[in-house]
Parts: C-alpha cells; sequence; structure tokens
C-alpha cells in the first residue's frame, strides 16, 4: 500500500485522486490532504480519508475547526503545504496546488527524497531547472499528471530507451480555435470561459482560449524530456483524443490516445509504472469516427511564439511570462481589459523587466513579484 499526500486537495485534480483512492482502498492511504479556502469540502474529506495532517493556506481559527474532524493535526497558514509535502511521512506527494506556490512545495517534497506527482504547471515554468536538478539527486523522477506531459512520459516508456527527435505536443485549439485574431481582440469573459471539451477552473479556461497553457505546457516538457523548444511542435487536435505523440529517429510516432478523463493520467502517476482501472470509458474510435490535426498558429496565439523566445532567453524569462500572463488573466476576469490585451501585456512586461537572474528560488520569486507589479501597472493603463 503506498501513502500519498494530496496539496490542493478539493480542486480537479485533488478531487479526482481522491476518487481513485475511494475505487482502490488496498493501494492507497491517505495521510495528507490540504486545501486554499474550500473548507467544508475538506472537512468531507477528512471524515472520509482519515489523513493524519490536514491544511488551508488560508488560515481559519482552530475553533472554526468541527469536533468530528480534529482527530488529525491541523495545520494553517503556507506551514500547511511545508508539512504536508516534507513532514508527514508519505511514499508520494501529489502537488495540485495553484500558483508559484508549487515551486516551493516541489522542492520541499523533493528535499524530503518523496516522489513528486506533479499537477502544478508553474514549479517547472519558473524553476524547472532547480526542480529537475533536485529530483536528479533523489534518483526520483518527476511523474506528470498533465494529460499531455503524461501522454509523452506514456510514450516514452515504450520507445526502448531511443531518444526522440520531436515531441507533438496536442491541444484542443480552446474556444477560438476558428476565430481570427481581430475577432478575438474583443472576446467576451462568457466566450472565453466556454471550451469546447473540458471543464476547468476559470484561470486555466482562460490560458486555454489565448493558448497560453499550451506556452506553459512547452516550457514544462522542456524541462521534463530536455527538449529544445524548436523540436516541440504544437498540434491543434480539437477531438482531445490524442493526448500527445512523441516521434523518432525512423520517422516512427508513438501516441497515447484516450477519452479525455483526467483520472487516467493521474491513476498512471500514482501507480507507476503499474495500471489500474479508473472508471473512464474505454475509447471507441468507431463511434469518433474521424481525427482531425491542425497546425499552431503562433500569428492568432502569440503565446506559442513566446514561449521559445523565453526558452532561449534564459534567466527568469519564463517566471516573468507566468506572472504578467496571471496579472493579465486576473485582470480580463474582472472585465478590466479585452482579451486581445492579455498577450500585450506579457510582451511589454517581458520587455520592461529585462533579464533577470533565476539561479535561486529567491531569484525567481523576486522576479515574479517584478513581473506582476510592471504587468498590474501595463494592466492599469489599458482599462
Amino acid at each position: 500500500m503506498q501513502t500519498i499526500a494530496i496539496l490542493g486537495s478539493t480542486g480537479s485534480i485533488g478531487t479526482q485522486a481522491l476518487e481513485l483512492v475511494r475505487l482502490h482502498p488496498e493501494e492507497f492511504r491517505v495521510v495528507a490532504l490540504t486545501a486554499r479556502s474550500s473548507r467544508e469540502k475538506l472537512f468531507e474529506q477528512v471524515r472520509e480519508f482519515r489523513p493524519e495532517v490536514a491544511g488551508l493556506t488560508e488560515p481559519i481559527p482552530m475553533s472554526e475547526i468541527p469536533e468530528d474532524v480534529r482527530f488529525c493535526r491541523w495545520v494553517m497558514g503556507e506551514e500547511a503545504l511545508r508539512v504536508a509535502a516534507a513532514e508527514v511521512p508519505a511514499d508520494m506527494v501529489l502537488v495540485s496546488v495553484v500558483g508559484i506556490a508549487g515551486l516551493q512545495s516541489v522542492m520541499d517534497a523533493l528535499g524530503a527524497n518523496r516522489q513528486v506527482l506533479l499537477a502544478n504547471k508553474e514549479a517547472l515554468v519558473t524553476g524547472g531547472h532547480l526542480v529537475m536538478d533536485a529530483a536528479k539527486r533523489i534518483g526520483k523522477p518527476i511523474l506528470p499528471v498533465d494529460s499531455e506531459h503524461s501522454a509523452i512520459f506514456q510514450c516514452l516508456q515504450g520507445a526502448g530507451g531511443n531518444q526522440p527527435v520531436h515531441l507533438l505536443l496536442t491541444a484542443s485549439g480552446g474556444p477560438f480555435r476558428t476565430w481570427t485574431r481581430e475577432q478575438m481582440q474583443n472576446a467576451t469573459r462568457a466566450q472565453a470561459l466556454k471550451h469546447p471539451n473540458w471543464s476547468m477552473g476559470a484561470k486555466i479556461t482562460i490560458d486555454s482560449a489565448s493558448m497560453f497553457n499550451k506556452a506553459l505546457e512547452i516550457i514544462e516538457a522542456h524541462w521534463l524530456f530536455g527538449m529544445p523548444p524548436e523540436k516541440i511542435q504544437v498540434v491543434v487536435h480539437p477531438q482531445s483524443i490524442v493526448h500527445s505523440a512523441v516521434e523518432f529517429a525512423d520517422g516512427a510516432v508513438l501516441a497515447q490516445l484516450g477519452v479525455p478523463d483526467m483520472r487516467v493520467p493521474i491513476a498512471y502517476a500514482m501507480t507507476y509504472p503499474r495500471r489500474i482501472p479508473t472508471g473512464s470509458k474505454p475509447l471507441d474510435l468507431f463511434s469518433i469516427g474521424t481525427l482531425t490535426f491542425e497546425p499552431g498558429d503562433p500569428v492568432r496565439f502569440p503565446a506559442l511564439r513566446l514561449a521559445g523566445e523565453c526558452l532561449n532567453a534564459g534567466g527568469a524569462a519564463c517566471t516573468i511570462l507566468n506572472g504578467a500572463n496571471e496579472m493579465a488573466v486576473a485582470a480580463f476576469l474582472r472585465d478590466e481589459i479585452p482579451f486581445g490585451a492579455i498577450s500585450r501585456i506579457v510582451e511589454g512586461t517581458l520587455e520592461a523587466c529585462g533579464a533577470m537572474p533565476a539561479d535561486t528560488l529567491e531569484d525567481i520569486f523576486h522576479a515574479d513579484q517584478e513581473a506582476r507589479r510592471v504587468a498590474k501597472e501595463i494592466a492599469e493603463k489599458l482599462k
């Protein structure tokens, strides 16, 4: 039986991971659960899974914790993430918190010799070199939970040690796949939040519409698989059946297919290298009939261009891109800026911040704060 700590247990990834624990009680025991602010949902999870530690990063008084869940240790604030990631004995830590806080949690978990299951983009986008070095030191690979990176990881397990020459990173194309750049400029929040295939949180849904999610995934793939950005190709695939693919020197391409269901990559990370039933529907290619593919368009979606530019620039460029995008998306969701301003704010922030170091966690957090400050100023001028 494997013990697991889940950081971000009330979010989409966390709740689906707990579905798998519920489905396979003989496989897993939950030892820690953390959430940001969804206290009632966390209380319910604690009642069911009875972890040793639970915590909320937005603190509440101990008096507000129900009597029937006080059997475990409660930790409040950012300390909750550190305790769950590194202090509670656990075989694996699922990091599914949102934001750059995930970087510190990943580093804490790796520092405690834990197997990291990664469902947080910012850890690799902002601190990929630090994360991969730390994982190498303890001899445990980062196990990706994102469907695209899990697909590539799964394909490489069947590669027999052959090194890929290209990674094909698939994208649904989001709600604006067929829109012109001019049409997208003033797209509404409701239009941007209408994803054709996936049900996700507001921020990642907007990122899908702008394809900044794919920009972040290009950066993640670079660090996870050691592939230069020019060898990572974004392939728009509206059906979301091919989750990504790998091309080899002989021209062969291995792809991972399946219905859009995050329980599959979560389960693979939780049981790697084994596979277990997930409750996912089997793939019926006959009912789908047709699979289509289009190249990613860096003109309509500047995020695709910016990912490669930031990786080539090095330093804290990817951190600046990420922080600026978060601020721009937040402003868009508050109806303060038009949709088309998101990429302009990110580019403006990258230009204004210039070259910044990213040698340490402190460097990265400083660059993130500076990017947010500059992006906020630019957004204010666009209101």
